[in-house]
C-alpha cells in the first residue's frame, strides 16, 4: 500500500465553461466513485497541507491520509483504511507535525447495534500511529463508552495535551470534560466530573467549562458558571422542538459574550448576549426574513475573536479578502476551509450545481490561488446538469420549494422523470453539486427534489408540521410534486419513479402505497418500511424521548403509516438495497419489506450489502448500489 500515493496537480487557477451541442455518457464508476478528495487541511504554519485521497490499487479501494510539502511538493503517504470495517470520518492537525484522525467502525453492545468511534493521531515524519487516549485514562473508567472521539479543544499553547469530552464515570451515559496527555510525560486531569442529565459541555476560549447542556428526557436547560468555584445557574429551559429553544454556539474571544441560536420572527436566527447582563437579553446579530439561519461562528484564526456567524462576516479585512476570491472564481460558490495560523496561507473549496468542488491553495502575501485537488475529477462541469430552482403550491396552499435538474441537450418535455425526496427528514436539498443527482440527469433522467413540510431551514413552523407526520401531509407535498411536475409537460406522466435513500427510501415505498398507479417503480436505499420498529430500535439510546417526540408514540399510528403493513397494495416494481451493517436505520427494515412483498408475489429485487454502512463509505457498494438502480430503472423507464 506504500505505492497508494497521489499525484497534485498544481496548475494556474483559471476556469473555462465549455458548451456542447449534445449530452456525453459518464461511466458509472466515476459517480459512484468515492470523492478523489474528501478533505484538505493546512498545518498551522502553511508548510503542510493533509489530505484525504481515494486510492485504488487493483482489488483494494481504500481512503489514504496524505501529508504534502508545499514548499517542495513531496507527499507523503501516512496511513489508509479500505472502508469494510475501519472508516476515517475527519482529520485535524494538533501542531506542525501531528495530526489526529476520527476512526469509525460498526459492533454491537449487548445485542444492540452500535457505532463505536475512536480518534487515532500520526505524526507526519515518524508515520506512526497510535491512540490518543492511553491505556491509563481508560483504566480509570467504570467501562468503556462506544464514543470516545469527542475533541472539545486542541490546546495550541501547550501540544502535550487536548481537551476531550468522555462518558463512562455514569452508566446513563454523561461525559466528563477530561485533559488527555498526548506525550508519555504528562498525566490525565480530570477539569469537570459527569454530572447526571448533563450531556454536552462548553468551553469558552480561555479553555474553561462555562456550559453544561442539561437534558431530562425532552426538556432542556442550559447551565452556565463563570468559574469551578461558582454554582451553575440556569439561563434558559425549554423543551425539545419548542419555539423557546435557545442554543449555545460558542464563547467570542471575551468569555462574558456567548453567541446563540434563537427564533426572530419564525426564523432561526444568530444573536449575542452579555452574560453579565441580569436580564440576559438576546441581541440580534444577523437573521433571514425567509430562511433559517444556521448555526456556526466563523473565527480569526489569529486572535480567536468571532467575526462571522452563519454565513455573515461583519469583519471588514475578512468581507475584502472574500470578495477578492469571488472575482477570481466568479460563478461559483466558494469556502474557506482553512487558514495557517497567521492567515497567510489559506485553501478555498470552490464549487456549484455542476462543479463538483474544485481546491485551491492561496498564498495572500505572494497573490498566488493554485489548484491542488478536485473532488471528482472524473465529472467536468460541463457535461454537469444545471439544477434549477423550483416552487409549487401543496393541496392546502403551503408554498414547497426545491431543484429540478434536467437532462443536457433534452427537450424538457415529457421526459422519464425521478422523484427525489431527501432523507432526514430534518434535513434539506440546495443547489449544490449532488452527485446522486448528476448520475441519474447523465442517464436521461429528469430529476425533482423537494422540500417539503418538515425540512430544515424554513422556519419553525414548517419544521413542526413534520414531527410525528410521517406518511401524512409531508408525503402529500412528495405526491403534489409529482402531480405539479406532469402538469408542467416535464414528466412523462407514463414513465415517473420514486427514489430515495434512508427518509427518501421510506418516502419512495409509502409513495407506492398511498398512490399505487402514480409511480411506475420505486428504489428505496437503506429505507424505512416499519416507522414502529424504527422508534423501538432507540429505546436503548439516551435520545429515546426525543426520536418519539419527534417521530411519534402511538404505536398503531405509526404501524399504520408503515409502508410494511401495506405492502398487498404496491402494483410497481421495487428495488431495495441495504447495508448490513447500518446503524441508522437496521437492515432488518428493508429484509422485512422484501419478504413481505416476496410472500405476496410482488416485483421485488434486493439487493444486501455485507458490511455496508448507511452512508456508502465502501466504494465497492456504493457502485454495486449505483449500478443496481441504472439497471433497474432503465428497464422501468427507457
Amino acid at each position: 500500500m506504500k505505492n497508494l500515493t497521489a499525484i497534485l496537480l498544481i496548475v494556474l487557477c483559471t476556469f473555462t465553461n465549455l458548451a456542447i451541442s449534445k449530452p456525453q455518457f459518464i461511466p458509472t464508476k466515476a459517480f459512484a466513485s468515492k470523492p478523489d478528495v474528501s478533505k484538505i487541511l493546512l498545518s498551522p504554519d502553511g508548510k503542510h497541507i493533509a489530505m484525504l485521497l481515494k486510492a485504488e490499487q487493483g482489488d483494494v479501494k481504500a481512503t489514504v491520509l496524505q501529508s504534502v510539502n508545499l514548499q517542495n511538493f513531496e507527499s507523503s503517504f501516512l496511513t489508509y483504511a479500505e472502508n469494510k470495517k475501519y472508516v476515517m470520518t475527519d482529520i485535524a492537525w494538533l501542531d506542525n507535525e501531528n495530526i489526529i484522525v476520527d476512526v469509525k467502525y460498526p459492533a454491537s453492545r449487548r445485542g444492540t447495534p452500535v457505532d463505536e468511534y475512536r480518534v487515532v493521531k500520526i505524526n507526519i515524519f515518524e508515520k506512526k500511529l497510535k491512540s490518543v487516549i492511553p491505556k491509563s485514562t481508560l483504566s480509570r473508567l467504570d467501562y468503556v463508552p462506544n464514543v470516545l472521539s469527542n475533541v472539545l479543544s486542541i490546546v495550541p499553547e501547550d501540544p502535550n495535551y487536548i481537551i476531550m469530552q468522555i462518558s463512562g464515570h455514569m452508566h446513563t451515559g454523561e461525559p466528563s470534560v477530561v485533559q488527555i496527555p498526548l506525550t508519555d510525560k504528562a498525566r490525565t486531569r480530570f477539569l469537570e466530573r459527569a454530572e447526571t442529565n448533563i450531556f454536552h459541555w462548553k468551553l469558552d476560549q480561555q479553555r474553561n467549562v462555562r456550559i453544561g447542556i442539561y437534558r431530562d428526557k425532552t426538556h432542556y436547560k442550559i447551565l452556565e458558571r463563570k468559574n469551578k468555584d461558582e454554582e451553575f445557574r440556569t439561563l434558559w429551559k425549554f423543551e425539545a422542538f419548542s419555539a423557546e429553544t435557545v442554543w449555545p454556539l460558542g464563547f467570542d474571544l471575551d468569555p462574558n459574550i456567548l453567541y446563540v441560536q434563537a427564533l426572530h420572527k419564525g426564523k432561526d436566527a444568530i444573536y449575542k448576549v452579555d452574560l453579565t447582563d441580569k436580564d440576559l437579553k438576546l441581541n440580534l446579530v444577523y437573521a433571514k426574513e425567509d430562511y433559517d439561519v444556521s448555526g456556526y461562528l466563523t473565527r480569526s484564526n489569529k486572535t480567536g475573536e468571532v467575526i462571522g456567524a452563519g454565513g455573515y462576516i461583519w469583519d471588514k479585512a475578512r468581507v475584502r479578502f472574500e470578495k477578492a476570491i469571488d472575482k477570481a472564481l466568479p460563478d461559483n460558490d466558494n469556502y474557506l476551509v482553512s487558514f495557517s495560523q497567521d492567515e497567510n496561507k489559506y485553501i478555498t473549496l470552490s464549487t456549484s450545481d455542476t462543479e463538483a468542488g474544485v481546491y485551491l491553495v492561496g498564498d495572500r502575501k505572494a497573490k498566488t490561488m493554485d489548484i491542488v485537488a478536485y473532488r471528482y475529477s472524473d465529472l467536468k462541469p460541463e457535461l454537469m446538469a444545471a439544477k434549477e430552482k423550483i416552487s409549487y403550491k401543496a393541496r392546502d396552499g403551503l408554498t414547497i420549494e426545491g431543484y429540478l435538474t434536467l437532462p443536457q441537450a433534452s427537450s424538457g418535455k415529457n421526459l422519464p422523470t425521478l422523484i427525489f425526496p431527501h432523507g432526514g427528514p430534518i434535513s434539506y436539498d440546495n443547489d449544490g453539486f449532488d452527485y446522486w443527482t448528476q448520475f441519474f440527469a447523465n442517464r436521461g433522467y429528469a430529476v425533482l427534489q423537494m422540500n417539503f413540510r418538515g425540512s430544515a431551514g424554513y422556519g419553525f413552523q414548517f419544521m413542526q408540521q413534520g414531527l410525528r407526520a410521517w406518511g401524512q401531509a409531508m408525503q402529500d407535498d412528495v405526491e403534489d410534486g409529482t402531480k405539479w411536475i406532469i402538469e408542467q409537460g416535464v414528466a412523462n406522466p407514463d414513465k415517473v419513479c420514486i427514489v430515495g435513500a434512508s427518509y427518501g427510501g421510506y418516502a419512495a415505498l409509502m409513495g407506492t402505497v398511498k398512490t399505487p398507479d402514480l409511480y411506475k417503480c420505486a428504489v428505496s436505499f437503506a429505507g424505512v418500511s416499519d416507522i414502529e420498529a424504527l422508534v423501538k430500535a432507540h429505546r436503548n439510546f439516551v435520545n429515546y424521548e426525543i426520536v418519539k417526540k419527534q417521530i411519534g408514540d402511538d404505536y398503531s399510528k405509526l404501524w399504520e403509516h408503515s409502508p410494511l403493513k401495506h405492502a398487498e397494495k404496491i402494483k410497481v416494481p421495487v428495488l431495495l438495497i441495504h447495508g448490513t451493517k447500518d446503524r441508522v436505520v437496521r437492515v432488518d427494515q428493508s429484509e422485512d419489506m422484501f419478504d413481505e412483498l416476496d410472500d405476496l408475489d410482488k416485483d421485488v429485487e434486493y439487493i444486501e450489502l455485507d458490511g455496508g454502512d448507511h452512508y456508502l463509505s465502501n466504494a465497492d457498494h456504493r457502485l454495486t448500489t449505483f449500478k443496481a438502480m441504472e439497471k433497474f430503472l432503465a428497464k422501468q423507464l427507457l
